[in-house]
């Protein structure tokens, strides 16, 4: 049995409406005078990018960007942003700015920056980034993966058709700067994606196995579940069941943004020290096959695993159908634990998700092989606090299906 738990967190949060107007303070406090910018085409032409750069010309910073993120970044983008800053002025900070993948590319970038190498260099366990990265500062324009206070960047491996996280607390940014009025302008679709990857972040760092019972010797990145984690994803899971609908469907209701914003954020700082479980490591092998954001298809898998780990999560299960609002009536202990994998289901729904994985393009004949990718996954599968073998990770993905 493990005994101890640690806590880590992004060193300085600034979070509210008009929060970009901050940026000086924080650039200042880490001695800044040259930044380079990393973000997306679609985030410089929705105008976001302006509000930015408007801030470091306004106090004189000498700025580059690089807007050529794109989502889910491959090797390839990664080393092209990071030869691109290389090949510019000295950069004292760098700023992601965007959704999950422009802040991930960031991170990368920051971490070549300061000690070189291939992204590949990195991969295939925790812990093997030697030290504090360059400095960062994340600003998100999703509410949905955390990536402004997570130890994870995800890249893809086109070589091998599979997403890698390159995992480690070095990789934790220096500052977050979350403004909620930076995301009133995302498409509904893509607010249900990013939410619903939060809500996955939460529910599975929440119902991860607890500290003590994970079964390893070795100084653990995702720890399971521990007391600061489960008050942060309970507070994170009743913050986006109450206004993810409403961000996706009234996409200029600021209230339900700034919640959504926080929802996320806390979910971060959750599952970024409790870990992920089966949910995220059933959509690794699946995003190699399906073609859709990494976002749905961990909301897509949420409710099944949900179902799959209620024998024995069925307490935390109950709180997460009171953080949706439902009450137990006449329920039993157990159908009340399981009305919060339908109401996960009835969210899908709500915000146009698909809910099965034949909707996505994944076929019959896949789910053997993607169970068989599932499970050598063991930072993740390890935190689950159900042990799944082949046939019932199969049966799983058959009741997706």
């Amino acid at each position: 049995m493990r005994n101890t738990w640690e806590y880590f967190s992004t060193e300085n949060i600034i979070f509210g409406n008009g929060a970009i107007t901050r940026l000086d303070g924080a650039l200042k406090r880490l001695k800044a005078k040259n930044v380079f910018v990393i973000t997306d085409r679609g985030v410089a032409q929705a105008g976001i990018l302006a509000k930015v750069t408007e801030q470091l010309d306004l106090h004189g910073y000498q700025t580059v960007v690089y807007d050529k993120a794109i989502p889910e970044p491959p090797i390839e983008s990664v080393v092209e942003a990071y030869e691109f800053a290389k090949s510019q002025m000295k950069t004292d900070v760098i700023i992601g700015l965007g959704g999950g993948s422009s802040i991930d590319l960031a991170k990368v970038v920051a971490l070549l920056m300061e000690y070189g190498g291939h992204p590949t260099d990195y991969f295939g366990g925790e812990n093997l980034v030697p030290g504090p990265i360059a400095p960062l500062i994340a600003i998100p324009t999703t509410a949905g993966t955390g990536s402004e206070v997570t130890s994870v960047a995800v890249v893809t491996d086109t070589e091998n058709n599979i997403k890698v996280g390159i995992s480690d607390n070095f990789l934790r940014p220096a500052v977050a700067l979350l403004d909620p009025e930076l995301t009133v302008g995302l498409p509904p679709y893509v607010t249900a994606c990013s939410g619903i990857d939060a809500l996955s972040h939460a529910v599975e760092a929440y119902t991860a196995k607890d500290f003590r019972y994970i079964q390893s010797k070795e100084k653990l990145l995702f720890q399971g579940s521990l007391p600061i984690t489960d008050a942060l994803a309970l507070q994170a899971i009743e913050l986006i069941a109450g206004n993810l609908a409403v961000a996706v469907q009234q996409g200029s209701n600021l209230e339900a943004r700034g919640n959504m914003l926080l929802g996320s954020l806390l979910a971060g700082l959750a599952f970024s020290n409790a870990g992920t479980a089966l949910a995220h490591a059933l959509a690794y092998p699946i995003g190699g096959k399906a073609k859709s954001p990494h976002g749905e298809l961990t909301g897509l898998l949420l409710p099944y695993v949900m179902k799959y780990n209620t024998a024995t999560e069925q307490d935390k299960m109950v709180k997460i159908a009171q953080a949706f609002g439902i009450e137990q009536g006449s329920k039993t202990t157990r159908e009340y634990a399981e009305a919060a994998s339908e109401a996960v289901l009835q969210l899908l729904k709500d915000i146009n998700l698909p809910t099965k994985l034949s909707e996505i393009g994944v076929k019959e004949e896949d789910l053997e092989s993607i169970a068989e990718k599932a499970l050598p996954i063991e930072r993740l599968v390890r935190n689950n606090p159900r042990v799944p073998n082949q046939a019932s990770l199969v049966e799983l993905l058959k009741q997706a299906y």
